[in-house]
């Protein structure tokens, strides 16, 4: 028995038994920061945006770990004053050496604050159209309709104009259209209003509008706007092209393409075009003995 003890009291005295109350010390902290940051994630989940609670879930899980971590390093007997003074030379060295990512997580720290989009939103940035699937401290992650995974530095979405295509419950679809100048322009405009009637996607309040764009080089240029809920949008653009272009086709409304006519003036005649006689005995020749 007293063999035993002895045993316990050198292993206690050994730095092994402090480093081994440490490293308890970190992995009780861990998990216990884990399911707190679960449970706070489940508390709050229907009070906050998604974004919210990503950022929530982090912030507790990061700081009761690094409390943990403190007290373990204090209980191996390491001075934090010094190791705190030192971590502060370190991050001034680092941020010297690395201003990019400096302007980046200050640029993230904007963005957090400011939330012009949250996790799942559609956003555009420049020639990008994705979907959010994170928004950390140094750069925003899409998942784009092709299935490719974009990074963009946070920098460049402060500096750049971002839309968020899924931030409001509706959207307009502006069809953009032409007819042929011999055409009626209000039948037109009764066709594309019944079009949009007969459409059960299509919102009837905000109201279609019909608007004159201009005089094309072939065609009257024209817009017709119709509403939809955001999920659909896609479908009923698609949906009235295609019934847009089989109406015109059974009332005989013509959609021009661009072509090039060469008018003199009305005073003038059309040029004549006529055969020289010796010119087409030449053909007929030809074409007799081939």
């Amino acid at each position: 028995m007293e063999v035993i003890n002895e045993f316990f009291n050198m292993l206690k005295a050994s730095h092994l038994y402090t480093l081994t109350q440490a490293l308890i010390l970190f992995v009780v902290g861990y998990f216990i920061a884990k399911a707190l940051s679960s449970a706070m994630e489940r508390i709050v989940s229907k009070k906050m945006t998604t974004h919210g609670v990503f950022l929530l879930k982090r912030t507790v899980f990061y700081t009761l770990l690094g409390l943990f971590v403190l007290s373990a390093l204090k209980h191996i007997g390491i001075d934090l004053t010094i190791l705190l003074g030192a971590a502060g030379i370190f991050t001034v060295a680092i941020g010297f050496a690395s201003q990019t990512s400096a302007s980046n997580l200050i640029s993230g720290i904007f963005l957090m604050i400011e939330r012009p989009f949250s996790i799942g939103d559609v956003i555009k940035v420049n020639d990008i159209l994705g979907e959010v699937i994170s928004i950390d401290l140094l750069s925003v992650k899409l998942r784009t309709f092709d299935n490719l995974f974009v990074r963009i530095p946070n920098e460049s979405m402060i500096k750049s104009a971002v839309t968020t295509m899924t931030k409001y419950p509706i959207r307009r679809a502006d069809l953009k259209l032409g007819i042929a100048y011999k055409e009626d322009i209000e039948k037109v405009r009764d066709l594309l209003l019944k079009i949009a009637e007969k459409n059960v996607i299509c919102l009837e309040e905000p109201a279609p509008l019909f608007i004159l764009t201009g005089f094309g080089s072939s065609s009257v240029d024209i817009q017709f706007s119709v509403w939809s809920r955001r999920e659909n949008f896609l479908a009923l653009k698609n949906e009235m092209y295609q019934n847009i272009k089989k109406t015109f086709d059974e009332q005989g409304i013509e959609i021009p393409f661009p072509h090039i006519s060469l008018y003199a003036g009305s005073a003038s005649k059309p040029f004549k075009v006529a055969m020289n006689e010796n010119l087409r005995s030449t053909a007929d020749v030809v074409s007799k003995e081939e």
